[in-house]
């Protein structure tokens, strides 16, 4: 059962034409950077590096964003493959997150299909990976909306995309 805020948050959500899909909570309370998340009925944790003050006892938020983006995209393609037939064997998909200058910063993927696929099968599957619904999610920037009361306990805020 969630909480007041969250209850509110999924009011608005259906009010606003939105389906909420998934819901996550993550909880701070030690001294260090480790936070224990609950996605849906599975436990989660984060932390940072030991190089900015963490204790690197779980993935960070980018390692977590990329291990969203890796596995959306595999689970797509086998998805795809399986309901076409198709010999997908397998699907690696490798991340990077770099920093760039002036405060860029991009994601790189290379995907690998493994099985006796076609050229056609392959540059299909390829064009699938580009709209994966994380893949869509990062690209488009989608904005994240504040369930809660200003100032105080489930503060209210909103982020949305740099344009």
């Amino acid at each position: 059962m969630g909480t007041p805020g969250e209850a509110a948050g999924a009011d608005r959500a259906t009010q606003a034409g939105y389906t909420r899909k998934t819901a996550a909570i993550a909880t701070s309370t030690a001294a260090d950077y480790r936070v224990e998340i609950r996605a849906g009925r599975h436990p989660l944790a984060a932390d940072e590096p030991k190089s900015v003050g963490g204790a690197d006892t779980a993935p960070s938020p980018i390692g977590l964003l990329l291990s969203a983006l890796g596995s959306c995209t595999a689970i797509t393609l086998r998805m795809y493959a399986g309901r076409k037939g198709w010999p997908l064997e397998g699907v690696r998909v490798h991340l990077a997150y770099e920093e760039g200058p002036g405060g860029a910063h991009r994601i790189t993927r290379r995907i690998d299909l493994l099985g006796t696929l076609g050229e056609a099968q392959r540059a299909r599957l390829l064009d699938i990976a580009e709209r994966t619904p994380v893949t869509r999610a990062v690209r488009e920037g989608t904005p994240v909306v504040a369930a809660g009361r200003p100032g105080g306990h489930g503060a209210a805020q909103t982020l949305t995309p740099k344009s």
